[in-house]
């Protein structure tokens, strides 16, 4: 996707990134017209769009309708850029900017407060830019509730699989779900959003340089095989919240989960 170097000295990697991201805004444009035709206006986003996006990087664009039956999200490809576009109306785009300030993680929210506006109803784009910039500045709520023990149990579980012998690929299994996990614990924790995917160790160094050094450093080590000091680091970050979180958890099905006979008598098959 990177333009072919010119055969100059003076073009620099900031200057190729800058023309990349020049491009990808004009996709976006050419998708919100084409693609979108009525929408009001969008936001377009991504590390591409900073000048941090590499060959495999999309362009993020959350598209705003009138009104709409339901939101949707659809994968496609514009001039070459791959593209993930989020596609709502106001009362849909507020339902996900809300659950994101809920949940901690601010995925909507962050592509709204720092997209580029696109198309004709930029006024009222702004307004909602601003109340998502409000979101994000904000932070999380503190974590509280079943959703916070529900956290403490998970991270406390997972541990405890740590603790004794392993084989070294059951050490990295466990690894590999403990991370999402303690990364929320210690993000939100500390009263900052945490993120998914690459964007947990990105808000770790951003919140402790020293911290995100250690994470990356026991996670490392465990997925070798060697799971005793991220035991150390989970049971660390435990202690900060009253400590191992089992005795007297629990966690209720909704009033729902049931499954009842069919008219003929016939029960459903367990499992």
């Amino acid at each position: 996707m990177f333009p072919a170097r010119p055969d100059f000295e003076d073009v620099t990697l900031e200057k190729v990134l800058s023309n990349l991201a020049d491009r990808a805004l004009a996709a976006a444009k050419t998708a919100l017209a084409i693609r979108f035709a009525g929408a009001d206006f969008a936001y377009a986003t991504g590390s591409i769009m900073r000048g941090e996006g590499t060959a495999w990087s999309d362009i993020d664009l959350v598209v705003v309708f009138p009104s709409l039956e339901r939101a949707w999200r659809e994968s496609f490809v514009q001039e070459g850029f791959p593209v993930e576009a989020f596609v709502n109306d106001p009362e849909t785009l507020a339902y996900y900017l809300g659950r994101d300030a809920e949940s901690g993680c601010p995925i909507m929210v962050n592509m709204v407060a720092t997209g580029t506006i696109l198309g004709v109803d930029v006024e009222k784009a702004g307004a909602i830019q601003a109340e998502a910039a409000k979101l994000l500045a904000a932070g999380p709520t503190p974590l509280a509730g079943p959703s916070y023990e529900s956290l403490l149990y998970l991270v406390t579980d997972l541990a405890d699989d740590l603790r004794g012998e392993r084989p070294r690929g059951e050490v990295a299994a466990i690894a590999a779900q403990l991370y999402q996990k303690l990364a929320d614990l210690t993000l939100l924790g500390r009263g900052a959003w945490t993120g998914r995917g690459k964007w947990a160790p990105r808000l770790l160094g951003r919140l402790d340089a020293d911290l995100a050094e250690a994470f990356e450093t026991a996670f490392r080590l465990a997925a070798q095989g060697e799971g005793a000091q991220l035991l150390a680091l989970a049971d660390r970050e435990l202690a900060l919240h009253g400590g191992r979180f089992f005795d007297g958890y629990r966690q209720e099905a909704p009033l729902e989960a049931r499954r009842v006979g069919s008219q003929d008598g016939v029960q459903p098959t367990p499992g």
